[in-house]
């Protein structure tokens, strides 16, 4: 593909009537189906042609049997993962998930017991919780600082919680919702709090991909040999290329014993198969996505940079955390001085603009709202003069 390819994020793509859960449901979660959908992460930009492409051609076959992964689906994660990250890993360390949710599920039941501690860090995805509560773990909170506009961890308190039930923290780097993109500095202190108290680390990097200048990712295993050996790192290119509808993930551990306990849970339950077609797309994507990918995060940036002057200028009590990664952002709406409810009314009701409850992602997050700008500019500025209308009166 040519390197002078231009892609049209300005596109408006009509998704009704697809079976797309951002679309197609507002009725069921909102009460009401013509809200503009800003709150799932899920992009409303056109898959990649050369994704649509591996795809197509492999539907020319017409049969679609039980697959496996082959070679080229390891070396592309591993080709992308050096020249995208620096970190160099081995085919030995890759297993698959059909989703990233799903292998957070499947590392707390493989490598932890019932009445185990595991520490998550809100507001953060939510799924983390799920992932404690409903395997019969306990769910221990280091909850993040914002200071002056910014989110930090919170190391002092994170080792006072710390005690010997504690076998697992479930790491979220760079974060969602709070968009921060982690130091090495940073992911040198966790490492070496979690090596000291012997706590594996789960590391989920789906939004690694999306980090905007001058942050840069580093993958927590990467620190350090020592890090690398208590960490599970799980990566897709679900959130990157927008495929969360193919169901493939990749797992990444370079301690043999973890990987095994892990792999040894997937194929009990038989969910090592995987989708042929999500193995066409991760390979398509991590070989050919570089110039889409970096087009994309000028998009993006522009984005933010269009909502953050925005609010500035007309709601400015609506605050926006400068986002560091990740096309979520995470608005302040405390300033308002409106509950959840009343705030819930002005945005749906009114607005017609469906965010999503900071309180979903935990301690921290009450007043804040999550918004989804993965969209076409149009898109973003109806939103964005919508809520002036409702949220300046």
């Amino acid at each position: 593909m040519s390197k002078l390819t231009r892609y049209n994020f300005d596109e408006i793509i009509n998704r009704e009537k697809t079976n797309s859960v951002k679309y197609d449901l507002r009725s069921k979660l909102f009460g009401k189906a013509d809200v503009i959908p800003m709150w799932v992460a899920d992009m409303d930009f056109k898959t990649p042609d050369f994704i649509v492409e591996a795809i197509r051609k492999r539907t020319e076959h017409e049969i679609f049997g039980y697959t496996f992964r082959s070679e080229g689906f390891c070396n592309s994660i591993i080709n992308w993962i050096q020249k995208r990250h620096g970190w160099t890993i081995e085919k030995e360390w890759i297993s698959f998930s059909p989703g990233v949710v799903p292998a957070l599920n499947i590392l707390v039941q493989s490598l932890t017991k019932p009445g185990d501690k595991i520490i998550v860090q809100p507001p953060v995805y939510f799924p983390f919780f799920g992932a404690v509560e409903n395997n019969g773990r306990k769910m221990v909170e280091n909850q993040l600082k914002l200071v002056n506009g910014r989110y930090e961890i919170d190391f002092e308190h994170l080792e006072s919680v710390i005690d010997t039930d504690v076998k697992m923290l479930l790491f979220c780097s760079p974060h969602n919702p709070c968009s921060r993109v982690w130091t090495k500095e940073e992911l040198e202190k966790i490492g070496d709090i979690c090596l000291k108290n012997n706590i594996l680390i789960v590391s989920d990097e789906i939004h690694s991909d999306l980090v905007f200048k001058p942050n840069k990712h580093f993958p927590t295993a990467s620190i350090s040999k020592q890090i690398s050996d208590i960490t599970i790192t799980c990566i897709a290119p679900s959130k990157t290329f927008n495929l969360a509808g193919l169901h493939t993930s990749a797992v990444i551990c370079r301690n043999k014993e973890l990987l095994k306990k892990y792999n040894k849970f997937l194929e009990d339950f038989h969910l090592s198969g995987g989708n042929i077609f999500g193995f066409e797309a991760l390979e398509a994507a991590y070989n050919q996505g570089d110039g889409w990918l970096n087009q994309l995060l000028e998009y993006l940036q522009s984005n933010i940079n269009f909502v953050d002057d925005y609010l500035q200028q007309n709601i400015p009590k609506i605050k926006l955390i400068k986002p560091e990664a990740t096309f979520l952002l995470w608005l302040d709406f405390r300033e308002l001085k409106l509950t959840n409810k009343e705030i819930k009314k002005l945005l749906i009701e009114k607005a017609g603009v469906a965010l999503f409850d900071g309180r979903i992602f935990g301690k921290g997050g009450e007043g804040f709202q999550r918004m989804n700008i993965g969209c076409p500019k149009e898109v973003l500025e109806k939103v964005l003069i919508n809520l002036k209308v409702e949220f300046t009166k």
